[in-house]
């Protein structure tokens, strides 16, 4: 393990140890129990003072992290050591020791390679000469309740060289353990003889079989983990390029190759220098990271959670700099060496194909080597895959590079593993040079735009290290975290993620889920354009200024590049600049406020325009992640397009309000032929302009039958369920008054249930016909009739005044562990020109349960009535809009009463969990909608 002892020693003294017990060994006392709880007293002493000084160590910087875990592996020998000879010298003597009496200890598993994290298993086998003894029973069993008194976790077995051998051809997971078993104490030879029979009877002749079984558990391990490496939450022991896949890689050298250490897989040719220095640079730094994550939770925590990254950066000596937090930082390295760790299982596997490939008999060489002669474009088949012909092909023509991709994006081809080491080893020849080739930048655009694979294809194009040096500014958001909830992976991955969602978007595949993206996608004039704006929408990433204005400038550039005209570069740059705006304006104002539409319009201006911003807005939200895209955002985002593109093609603009609201009327009047003459036109007088603008028929409909049929009722309630959209319609009919919208928020939040839209109507006779939109916590449309009628209870019993809207929310609130990491600046905005009836006020801050029922009540407190809200989250920051009006139906213009707005939200917006705690630094905000 390349310890050096006084170092060693300084984090645990055998002899010192020793000394200690041997006072406790020699005094007299006849209480067997008081004896062992003296044992574990000196034992535990030296355990926390070693744990503490290996601690120190580590936070000298985040490269002494393999030190730290041999440290403390170290430390747990000594302390097996000194134990075994306590109880074997005070405790269970042997005066004449039979040959069955002997034992040796040994390590197995990870403890076995000579590192462990604080919280590690200890996994000791008990190594025996044929059968069990009274004697070795009775050490065993000692030595296994002094170590549990320790608050050790022990995984232990005790065996006989002819059991471990058995059971290892049985079953891989006890021939992985025993493949690592280090002798730790006790009689050498019995461990020396179970090393050999080993290597001779279960490892020789069984090489193949073991990759074959410890890759397919790694590709179990990974799906189950994540399959991507770059979570933003990752898994630093069983996720993609964690510690695990080091393991596995020493694992499958340590059988094929019989070598005892990572570095002698040099010697056998499997790494180069350079690439075992990035093996130990890696598994330096995961260990770091391993072991400051069991030390700062106090357990074996293995996943790097959004609560513990900005002090795990902390304690690992990262500071802010370039645009980027220390956090980001971080993470930043962290997914680096994920992707090194890649690399290395790349070449790996290569290693091993080709050395197999060798050992086959001659006609299979030869039959190999006729399969060879099949060239496309200078390339040659080797097993079904594209591979080059010589050492120095890339080194010829650097083009070659980029046209490795492209013939096997073109022909469906995968890349030999032997074509990618080396592709790997010239990554040098990515420079300017190429950069600037014309032939390079072509095929680069045409495996970008593909009507194939393309995201597979960029993929491999970014693990080999190849598209972030072919295209920089995609380099500097390689393994690029963005520090908050709403985002899932890096920004990297978001974008070809991103590009593989359009591809399937444009076949056609999951059509039910966004039809009309799949239908503008035939339609557009520039595939280049949208796939282009795609892949850039969030290149500028990490930056100091807006990495939408910046997105856009790398687009001016780049575009002419890879030989776009003039034409497609303008609506290029136009689309990076403006990717959030759609979604913005669907999310979080008022589409049915005929200004919105107006001012949208006004921005997109071409119909060719507005038909790539939405591909490219359905395309981003949904690879943010996970549950993120959902059918009520589809719902809006349709409605705007529609809206916008009536404007566009000057439809709407001919037609005046009166007209429509008289359309309006006069088409519901149709559908209630079977009312009287007189109760249709009572009932069409009852609503104010905006309503008859607002909704559509069949919704209208609906309204006119509940109200009628409503009586005398003080409340009536009508849940619709609409799973397509994943959204429940309330609606509600009641007396109106004020804090009537508040009291409707409280109730929905006592149960956990979170409004995402809502329009308030008053009719012309007092009453309040209100419309909420409500997902489950899941974000999904509650359906459950069960659900529907807790839900309706709640709001009756909150209107009737019997249940305290407050005090619901505070009893139900669950507070998120992962949000204790975040702080969101809070923000109040007020607009007076975004509507032409209403304030517009804007809400930013720190999500929490029952936060729209503090704003809704604070807005009651100002004396501004509601007319419509639109609630949205993103991850732990909430984006929540009001349009407001005040008693007397006028916006708020008044400077003092703008202020008095500010102040009021500002205060709603504070957690009252956290008033009694210093508020954090809050980090620069960027518009975030659908990044």
């Amino acid at each position: 393990m390349g310890r050096t002892m006084p170092s060693l020693l300084e984090i645990a003294d055998p002899e010192l140890i020793r000394q200690r017990l041997e006072a406790v060994g020699s005094a007299a006392s006849d209480d067997e129990l008081s004896r062992r709880r003296a044992v574990v007293e000196v034992l535990k002493s030296a355990l926390l003072d070693g744990r503490a000084k290996a601690r120190e160590r580590l936070e000298q910087g985040a490269h002494k992290g393999r030190a730290c875990a041999e440290s403390l592996c170290y430390l747990q020998d000594v302390i097996i050591k000194e134990l075994y000879t306590f109880a074997t010298r005070h405790v269970f003597p042997a005066s004449n020791p039979s040959e069955a009496e002997r034992i040796a200890i040994a390590a197995v598993g990870g403890y076995g390679r000579g590192t462990l994290a604080p919280g590690s298993d200890i996994d000791l086998l008990f190594l025996l000469p044929y059968k069990q003894t009274p004697w070795g029973e009775s050490v065993v069993e000692y030595m296994l309740y002094v170590l549990w008194d320790l608050g050790l976790k022990v995984g232990h077995s005790t065996r006989s060289i002819a059991d471990c051998i058995r059971l290892s051809r049985e079953d891989f997971t006890i021939r992985t353990a025993l493949l690592e078993a280090r002798f730790i104490y006790g009689d050498r030879a019995l461990f020396n003889d179970l090393e050999a029979r080993f290597d001779e009877e279960v490892v020789k002749g069984t090489a193949n079989e073991f990759v074959d079984a410890k890759l397919a558990e790694r590709d179990l391990r990974h799906t189950r983990a994540g399959e991507s490496r770059y979570l933003v939450e990752p898994n630093v022991k069983e996720g993609k390029g964690g510690i695990r896949d080091l393991n596995t890689l020493f694992w499958i050298g340590k059988y094929v190759y019989r070598v005892k250490q990572p570095s002698d897989l040099v010697k056998a040719g499997v790494f180069t220098k350079e690439e075992y220095q990035t093996f130990r640079k890696a598994e330096d730094f995961l260990w770091a990271v391993r072991c400051e994550l069991h030390f700062l939770t106090g357990r074996a925590e293995e996943r790097i959670t959004f609560d513990l990254q900005t002090e795990m950066a902390r304690r690992l000596g990262y500071h802010g700099h370039r645009g980027l937090i220390a956090v980001e930082r971080f993470m930043k390295h962290y997914f680096l060496i994920a992707k090194d760790v890649g690399d290395l299982t790349r070449i790996f596997c290569a290693v091993l194909e080709e050395q197999e490939k060798k050992k086959k008999p001659s006609i299979g060489r030869f039959m190999q080597a006729m399969r060879r002669k099949k060239v496309i474009r200078g390339f040659t088949l080797e097993s079904g895959r594209l591979d080059v012909t010589n050492q120095n092909f890339f080194e010829k023509d650097p083009v070659n590079i980029i046209r490795l991709f492209h013939v096997a994006e073109s022909h469906g081809l995968e890349i030999h593993p032997d074509a990618l080491k080396l592709l790997t080893r010239s990554l040098k020849l990515v420079d300017a040079s190429l950069r600037k080739n014309e032939e390079a930048n072509r095929l680069f655009l045409e495996i970008l735009a593909s009507r194939k694979t393309p995201e597979i294809t960029l993929r491999w194009m970014n693990e080999a290290g190849v598209l972030g040096r072919f295209v920089p500014d995609f380099g500097r958001i390689v393994a690029l975290m963005q520090f908050n909830m709403y985002h899932h992976y890096t920004a990297d991955e978001h974008l070809l993620r991103a590009i593989g969602i359009l591809s399937e978007v444009e076949r056609g595949v999951s059509v039910e889920e966004y039809p009309l993206a799949h239908e503008l996608m035939g339609k557009v004039k520039s595939r280049n354009a949208v796939y282009m704006s795609v892949f850039l929408h969030d290149i500028a990433k990490g930056r100091d200024e807006d990495h939408s204005d910046a997105g856009a400038g790398i687009a001016r550039r780049l575009c002419p590049r890879l030989g776009m005209g003039p034409g497609e570069t303008e609506t290029v740059a136009w689309l990076v600049q403006n990717h959030l705006v759609m979604s913005d304006v669907a999310q979080r104002r008022d589409i049915a406020d005929p200004r919105t539409v107006r001012d949208f319009a006004n921005l997109v201006q071409s119909p060719e325009r507005l038909k790539m911003l939405y591909v490219l807005t359905v395309v981003d939200i949904k690879a943010v992640g996970p549950g993120v895209w959902n059918g009520w955002k589809g719902q809006l985002l349709r409605q705007l397009y529609f809206e916008t593109e009536a404007v566009l093609q000057g439809g709407d603009s001919a037609v005046n309000r009166k007209t429509r609201v008289a359309e309006a009327k006069e088409k519901l009047g149709e559908r209630l032929a079977d009312w009287s003459k007189a109760a249709r036109e009572r009932y069409l007088t009852r609503h104010a302009d905006g309503y008859w603008l607002s909704l559509d028929t069949d919704t209208q409909e609906r309204h006119a039958r509940l109200i009628q049929g409503a009586g005398e009722e003080p409340l009536t309630i009508l849940a619709e369920p609409e799973p397509t959209r994943d959204v429940t319609q309330l609606t509600l009919y009641t007396q109106d008054h004020p804090g009537l919208f508040a009291r409707f928020a409280g109730a929905c939040a006592a149960l956990g249930m979170n409004i995402v839209d809502a329009k308030i109507f008053t009719t012309r006779d007092g009453m309040a016909l209100d419309m909420l939109w409500v997902q489950d916590p899941e974000g999904l449309a509650i359906s459950e009739q069960r659900r529907i009628i807790r839900l309706e209870e709640m709001i009756r019993k909150v209107l009737s005044g019997e249940i305290s809207a407050p005090d619901a929310i505070e009893s139900r609130t669950r507070r998120e562990r992962r949000a204790e990491a975040f702080s969101v600046a809070p923000q109040v905005f007020i607009d007076n020109d975004a509507s032409d009836d209403y304030t517009v006020i804007e809400v930013n801050g720190l999500d929490r349960p029952g936060l729209v029922h503090a704003l809704s009540r604070a807005l009651f407190h100002l004396g501004l009535t509601i007319g419509s809200a639109h609630i949205t989250t993103y991850g732990e920051r909430a984006v929540d809009v009001f349009y407001v009006k005040d008693v007397i139906g006028h916006k708020v213009t008044n400077a003092n009463k703008k202020k008095a707005v500010e102040r009021h939200l500002l205060e709603a917006l504070a957690d009252p969990m956290k008033k009694a705690r210093p508020a954090k630094r809050a980090k620069r905000e960027e518009p975030v909608a659908a990044e």
